[in-house]
């Protein structure tokens, strides 16, 4: 097993006055070549738009698009025809495929947006375009939960890729386990909080990279939110 930190601090970085944004993976005018993506997973970025600021109308072509709202709200519209606002604790797919036009912004005059942005390489070009939403504030605490799958199993969203997210919400001292398979690669990212992972601290916004079969061992230090990423 073979595990490497991905400290939040050590991320690119961009404030742009409307947008303040870290990102996991090279982006945009971030470049590092040692973090191009992992696996399949090619974007992680953590954005705080502030009140009445968004992203215009914009295209996206052959890419799996998932978007988390942390706190405040995040209004939607695209092509397809989709206008929804998305709240904390909510999950949004869009499969861009053949091309989609898509705007992001924040409605409210006084709260910023916190979110996460993910973005997952497709298993083949030229897609159908896809939208759908997962909402996860009922889901039970000291558990995970999955909301993407390539076969949309349990309920998760499907998606055209063979990756698995997994949600996970922990009270502090609460633990959790979760088993990476042989041949299967994990990555963990801290959306909120702070947990222990086999020995390590990791606080929002680090993640870890895991290949090789091990069971991830989480205890929660605080009040935490966990995505986990099980990607072949």
């Amino acid at each position: 097993m073979k595990m490497v930190i991905r400290k939040a601090n050590e991320r690119g970085h961009a404030n742009h006055g409307w947008l303040d944004t870290w990102h996991s993976f090279s982006f945009a005018d971030y470049h590092d070549p040692a973090w191009m993506g992992y696996r399949t997973l090619r974007v992680i970025n953590d954005d705080l738009v502030m009140p009445g600021q968004g992203f215009g109308k914009h295209p996206h072509r052959d890419m799996e698009i998932i978007t988390y709202v942390l706190s405040g709200a995040l209004e939607h519209q695209d092509s397809m025809g989709n206008g929804r606002i998305i709240r904390p604790g909510e999950f949004q797919y869009m499969a861009a495929g053949t091309g989609v036009l898509h705007s992001e912004f924040n409605p409210s005059k006084d709260e910023a947006v916190h979110l996460l942005q993910i973005w997952i390489l497709p298993d083949h070009a030229k897609a159908r375009p896809a939208y759908a939403e997962k909402r996860t504030q009922e889901l039970a605490a000291g558990a995970w939960h999955l909301i993407t799958s390539q076969t949309g199993r349990d309920d998760s969203m499907t998606i055209n890729q063979d990756a698995d997210l997994w949600l996970a919400r922990l009270a502090p001292k609460q633990t959790l386990d979760r088993a990476v398979a042989a041949g299967r690669h994990a990555w963990l990212h801290v959306a909120e909080g702070e947990v222990n992972l086999n020995g390590q601290t990791l606080v929002g916004g680090d993640a870890a990279a895991v290949d090789g079969s091990v069971v991830l061992k989480l205890e929660a230090t605080k009040a935490s939110q966990v995505l986990l990423f099980d990607l072949n």
